[in-house]
Order: C-alpha cells, then sequence, then structure tokens
C-alpha cells in the first residue's frame, strides 16, 4: 500500500470477503475499509464488490421483506458516517415493489444509484429469480472526473460500457461477484482489455474475495487501460485495500502500479480449494475438521486441503482398516499424518462389520455376496467419522472427487457421509497433479500414494479399474459429456469406444439421485455438480441399459 497522496486521483480497490446475509458486519467492515482508505492510503475514492452490504449470492433471503429492510437501514447508517471519500458500494434496493441489484455512490451523505443492466440466469446463477433489470447509465464526478459505474454481468455485455462513454465517462468502474473457474482470470482480462479498446477508456474491475457454499469468489481485481493493457492486479484470494492513482489530462490514464502475478493453473486451483474450505469451516462456525484417512490419494489431497486451510492443530484423520485394508496404506496414512502434525487414530472396523454380517445373516441367507458387503464396510466408517463430527463439533470432510461422483462409485451413507466435500469438482486425474503441487511446497504425501494403483479396498485386490474404465479414458469423457454437454454420437466420433461411452452416460443419468444426497462441495470446472448442473432424478431422455449399476453401487 502506497500512503502518499494522488497526483491527481486515487481510487482504492476493497478487494473483502463478505459474509452472506450479516448486515450489521458487513456494514462495519465497509466502514472500517472506509476510513482506512480516506485516512491511511489517502484515497478520493473506495470501490467495493457486487451486493457487499449482503454478500453474495444472498440467495432467496432476498425473498424476505425484513432482509431489504435491514440492507436499507444499513445504506441510511452508510450515508450519514462516511465523510471526506466516496464510496461505492453493492446492496439490493426495493424501489415501487420491484427488487433492483445496485450500486450506490455515496459522496457527503447523497446517494446516486446504478441499477444493474443484465441479470446472469445461467451457470450458478439466477438473478432473474429475484431482481428487475435497469437501463440507464449512470456518470458521476470524483474529483471532478466523470466516472460510469456497472456491474458485474453488464461488463459482459458491449452495450453498458459503450452507453456509460457516450454519457461522457473517462473511466468505468466494475463491481463484481465473479466465482472463480479454471481459466477465468484469463477470461476476465481479455473481456475487459476488449471492452476498453472498444469504449476508449481506462476500466477497473473490482471482485469480492472468499468462499461461499459451493463458490469460491478469488478476488484478482485489476484496472487495464484505454489500450487494455493491464496497469495494476491484486492478489487472488486475498483480502485487501489496493489503491490505484490516475492522472488526469486530456485523458483518465492509470499509473502502472505493483501487479500481482497472475498464478499457475494448478496454484491458482490450489488456493480455491484451501479459501474454499477454510471459509466453509469458519464462517459456519465449526471448531475443526474430521476426515477418513485410508492411505489413498483422494484423502491424501482433502487432508491437505484441511490443514492448510485451518491449520493442524484443527485437524483430525481416522485409519479404519478392515480385513482387506493393505498394509502399505495404514504405514502412508500414518507418514502423512505425522508429516502434517494432525492428531490421529487408527480404528478397525473388523468388529461392527462382523456384527453387521451376523444380524443380517438369516436375512440374507441363500444369497451371495456381491457389493453390499462392500458398502456395509463404508457404512461402518460413515458412523464412526459421523460420531466423531458429532461429538467434537468437527465438520466430517468427504474425499470422493468428480470422476467417481459423475458415476456413482461411491457409497451413500458410507464414504458419502459428511458436511462438505473438498474436491467434489476435481477429477481423478486433476487430484494426482495437485497432489505433487502440494508436494511440490513441502513433501507431506507418500510418493507411493501417487504411485500405487487406486482402490477402494472393500474387497480381496480390488482395484477402481476393476469396474471403471482407466481414468485417462474416463476424465477425458467426464468432461465432454458434463462440461461441454456432448452427446454420445459426438464423443464416439472423437474417437472413444461406443460401448464405454454409452456405459458411463448411463452412470452419469441413472446417479442423479445420489448426487442429489451428496454434501456441498467447491466448484473449480466449468461445470459442477449441484447449482452448476441441475438434472432430474427420474427421466426418461436416455433409455439406458445398465440398470444392474444402479442397485449394485447404491
Amino acid at each position: 500500500m502506497n500512503p502518499s497522496p494522488p497526483a491527481d486521483l486515487r481510487i482504492v480497490m476493497a478487494q473483502q470477503n463478505f459474509l452472506v446475509g450479516d448486515i450489521p458486519a458487513n456494514t462495519r467492515r465497509i466502514l472500517a475499509a472506509c476510513e482506512q482508505a480516506r485516512d491511511e492510503l489517502r484515497a478520493d475514492a473506495i470501490v467495493f464488490p457486487e451486493l457487499s452490504l449482503t454478500g453474495y449470492p444472498p440467495e432467496d433471503l432476498l425473498l424476505r421483506p425484513h432482509f431489504i429492510e435491514h440492507a436499507e437501514l444499513a445504506v441510511a447508517t452508510l450515508c450519514s458516517d462516511i465523510t471526506g471519500i466516496t464510496a461505492i458500494i453493492g446492496y439490493p434496493l426495493q424501489q415501487l415493489g420491484k427488487l433492483y441489484n445496485v450500486a450506490g455512490v455515496i459522496q457527503e451523505g447523497t446517494i446516486t444509484l446504478y441499477r444493474k443492466q443484465h441479470l446472469p440466469n445461467y451457470s450458478v446463477f439466477d438473478e432473474q429469480r429475484y431482481f428487475t433489470a435497469g437501463s440507464e447509465p449512470c456518470v458521476v464526478r470524483i474529483r471532478e472526473v466523470p466516472v460510469g459505474i456497472t456491474v458485474c454481468e453488464d461488463i459482459w455485455e458491449a452495450a453498458p460500457a459503450a452507453q456509460a462513454a457516450a454519457a461522457g465517462a473517462q473511466l468505468l468502474i466494475n463491481l463484481n461477484a465473479s466465482p472463480f473457474h479454471a481459466g477465468k482470470h484469463n477470461e476476465r482480462e481479455r473481456l475487459l482489455a476488449g471492452r476498453a479498446r472498444q469504449a476508449g477508456i481506462p476500466m477497473m474491475y473490482v471482485n469480492l474475495v472468499g468462499g461461499q457454499d459451493e463458490l469460491v469468489f478469488d478476488g484478482a481485481s485489476f484496472v487495464v487501460d484505454r489500450a487494455g493493457q493491464v496497469a495494476m492486479r491484486a492478489p487472488a484470494c486475498e483480502s485487501g485495500l489496493y489503491p490505484v492513482d490516475f492522472t488526469v489530462a486530456d485523458a483518465v490514464t492509470p499509473v502502472a502500479g505493483d501487479c500481482a502475478q497472475p498464478l499457475p493453473e494448478l496454484a491458482a486451483i490450489y488456493q480455491v480449494l484451501v479459501l474454499g474450505v477454510r471459509d466453509y469451516i469458519d464462517k459456519n462456525h465449526f471448531s475443526g475438521a474430521v476426515l477418513g484417512l485410508s492411505g489413498g490419494v483422494d484423502s491424501a489431497l482433502t487432508l491437505a486441503l484441511a490443514v492448510d486451510a485451518i491449520g493442524a492443530e484443527r485437524v483430525e484423520a481416522v485409519m479404519m482398516p478392515s480385513r482387506y485394508t493393505a498394509d502399505m496404506s495404514i504405514e502412508d496414512a500414518r507418514t502423512e499424518a505425522d508429516a502434517l502434525g494432525v492428531e490421529y487414530h487408527v480404528l478397525p472396523i473388523e468388529k461392527p462389520f462382523s456384527s453387521f454380517l451376523e444380524i443380517l445373516d438369516e436375512t440374507f441367507h441363500g444369497l451371495p455376496a456381491d457389493t453390499t458387503e462392500e458398502n456395509i464396510q463404508a457404512r461402518c466408517r460413515g458412523v464412526i467419522l459421523m460420531a466423531i463430527s458429532n461429538k467434537k463439533r468437527k465438520i466430517l470432510l468427504t474425499t470422493g472427487n468428480k470422476s467417481e461422483m459423475s458415476v456413482g462409485y461411491a457409497t451413500l451413507y458410507g464414504d458419502m457421509a459428511g458436511g462438505f466435500a473438498p474436491i467434489k469438482d476435481v477429477p481423478k486425474l486433476l487430484v494426482y497433479r495437485l497432489c505433487e503441487y502440494r508436494n511440490s511446497l513441502g513433501p507431506v504425501i507418500p510418493q507411493r500414494v501417487l504411485d500405487r494403483p487406486p482402490s477402494a479396498e472393500l474387497a480381496p485386490d480390488q482395484k477402481d479399474a476393476d469396474s471403471l474404465p482407466p481414468y485417462e479414458v474416463l476424465d477425458p469423457l467426464l468432461e465432454r459429456y458434463i462440461e461441454q454437454d456432448q452427446s454420445i454420437e459426438q464423443i464416439i466420433a472423437a474417437g472413444f469406444e461406443a460401448a464405454v461411452v454409452k456405459r458411463v452416460a448411463g452412470l452419469v443419468e441413472q446417479n442423479e439421485y445420489k448426487r442429489r444426497q451428496a454434501p456441498p462441495g467447491i466448484k473449480i470446472t466449468q461445470r459442477a455438480f449441484g447449482r452448476d448442473r441441475r438434472y432430474p432424478i427420474t427421466s426418461g431422455y436416455q433409455n439406458f441399459h445398465h440398470r444392474e449399476s444402479f442397485l449394485a453401487w447404491s
């Protein structure tokens, strides 16, 4: 931060982590940031993210009249208490029976409004459920500089920026709540560069930071000049106040400042996962986290994420060996737990497993063993982990990855039991890459975990490859089917074996009922399960012929 006075104009990007629904705390955070920007950073203006007052997305809180009333009272407080600096904040505004997503420009007790014009209604967004679209530009003067205001989706369309420029804006500010997915940072910067060149004015993009359920907002706020070149970039996944200076002559020009470098892909994903885990645990007031540590790659990554998110002293790992658990799994789990310094327990499940078999012996008489017995083991583990979670107020982190969740290779009320799923949207091959990345920061995951074939270890000599296509085939197939919405015919035409494609597609569709019961997890791809991909459980869309899997993997 640079406390020296700007030559012409200084605007602070308030990249902040707000809690959805906590209007009093968010109000205090806004006021404190305004005071710091005014008194320490000597700024002329400060810009907060979209819906900063309520947090984003507030979802159906917006349907509660009291919630909107509380927001209105908070805005009145901000208008009276913010002095000596222009503050631009996002909040919901009720007018004449309509609700608007607005940016309010507070200047010495007065407020000028911009109503968001483009309301996204795709992917994770459903703003048309709540808001009415605006239509008018907003240009305000900050130290006599005409500044245009837009909100998030408005910048993805050409008209609002052009509209602001036509109204005389010499600088455009865009308030954002833009959630992360891999590659999105580059998309944002390319987009804003194009808009700046089209409008012929510099642009400021102020993004939210923090985890909110499935979404993680990665910050990385930035400014481009009128030629589209990045002049300033805030770091990803960090809260802070980032001042930007502008010279004002014939045109407004951002002064090049210290630019945080964009994170490499693996580092960006890992940081987002860590932030998502931390905020879910802390914002929901859990004392810590517990998870089952199997000696496999998925739980190894989940444990590392948990420790990096909240510290080893708040994390508990439990190894629950069965009669089928390999010695190397027990050894590797212990090695990682010791390397990370977490509380660690070994609780064998042979006694409860045998008890269940004894209880069910008469009912199962004459029926051959199958995946039912495998699932009983997983459910024994789920009961143990949930008991620890209940007793110690530690959230149970599930360890399943996207590849498994796609095809239903998981046990309801067993390894799917828990409160949060950090790697739910991480394909299996990416799990390995993230483990390697984490080890590059400091080796904590045993190399043997990464080298050995993955296995659920619920049957003798079991391997994932016994039930699934190789992940080198499965993951790119799933990406085409789930994230790109390609048809079976298109995927086959791309070179995948027809029988494999049909089987995998059938498993994806058949297991929607299972995913619907899974805990929320962090979105990192362009199409995550949950609010990002909403499919009916009961559907005749495809007449798949693999119904035996529906029952076998339940």
